[in-house]
């Protein structure tokens, strides 16, 4: 079972298996919501139970998805497809040990100027 929670613990849950890889996404609007770039891990959405959910909240990023964020800490949790059936989690919220490597690099071409990717994971263009 692998546990996760917001910032201020009022978002918790927890997740049977999540793989064991983390996508970090380096596109415009992941820099902004998170503040750097968005890395995440994935898993089912029906093997994520929450334990407490009130002030997450959903926030319609595009016409294809949409974001949960806790709305009191502002901690950025999960990142939803409309049309899967997984769900992208934060693998900052994510209790250690997570046992996760980064996996991939998406997005490289909109990356920040800021810094440079040197972890020798695959880095994809756009996705």
């Amino acid at each position: 079972m692998v546990n996760g929670k917001c910032d201020c613990g009022k978002v918790s849950f927890q997740v049977e298996e999540v793989r064991d890889t983390v996508t970090v996404c380096h596109c415009s609007q992941c820099r902004r919501t998170s503040g750097h770039v968005w890395a995440s891990t994935h898993a089912p959405y029906e093997k994520v139970s929450f334990t407490a959910d009130e002030g997450l909240t959903w926030y319609s990023s595009s016409d294809f998805a949409k974001r949960g964020f806790f709305k009191f800490c502002g901690s950025s949790l999960f990142y939803l497809m409309n049309n899967e059936e997984g769900i992208a989690i934060a693998a900052g919220c994510l209790n250690e040990p997570t046992n996760l490597h980064i996996g991939k690099h998406i997005f490289v071409k909109d990356k920040g100027d800021y810094y440079e990717i040197t972890d020798g994971a695959p880095q994809i263009q756009r996705f």
